[in-house]
């Protein structure tokens, strides 16, 4: 029991016709089911923020996608997405959830964003992630799912910062692509070590 396949937020506020689409988001559905058979363990993640978000633009009579500075640093201020409760926060219909070990809800806290599969954006407040994996003797991690330039990037940057080994499978990804976002965190993940499958 060695390896898990670490699925990050396949959501439908992420897949087309949500509030915060990526291009080709339900694309990863299919190529991550296939995947799950592979690995010892499947941990699902589930962005679950409270309607008043501070993420959120419509919290601050802002702009989606302008940014503004928060005490953790400078937070991009998204459309309201993956509402507790709500079908947008619901994993993708087709997402195979039963071969799931672990469900890692995260971006609860109001005040604080939360990328990381690992982290909180504070780079302080812990999910509880890494410890559940070591007591199960996890080493190495994969990482598909939406989207590649946040919250899967972050996941898989956090997870070698906490010492364990790992890839993310590119073609199981769909990014934003933000300002510059996409090129950022493929050098960052190439600088950190982070193998690059299917790029």
């Amino acid at each position: 029991m060695t390896s898990a396949l670490i699925v990050i937020d396949v959501q439908n506020d992420f897949c087309p016709g949500g509030n915060l689409a990526v291009a080709g988001g339900d694309e990863v559905v299919g190529p991550i089911n296939a995947m799950m058979a592979a690995f010892d363990a499947v941990i699902l993640t589930q962005d679950w923020h409270p309607a008043d978000h501070l993420s959120f633009a419509s919290n601050h009579n802002a702009e989606p996608m302008s940014t503004t500075e928060m005490p953790y640093g400078t937070q991009v201020l998204w459309p309201d997405h993956c509402i507790q409760g709500t079908n947008g926060a619901a994993f993708h219909s087709d997402l195979d959830q039963n071969r799931a070990d672990l469900i890692i809800r995260k971006g609860y806290n109001p005040k604080i964003d939360s990328y990381s599969a690992f982290f909180e954006n504070d780079q302080t407040t812990k999910t509880g992630l890494a410890g559940y994996l070591r007591d199960r003797g996890i080493t190495e991690l994969t990482f598909a799912g939406l989207a590649l330039d946040f919250c899967v990037g972050w996941s898989a940057l956090d997870a070698v910062k906490e010492g364990f080994a790992a890839s993310v499978q590119i073609d199981a990804c769909r990014a934003i692509d933000f300002d510059g976002s996409v090129d950022r965190i493929l050098t960052e993940m190439k600088s950190a070590g982070i193998t690059l499958i299917g790029a």
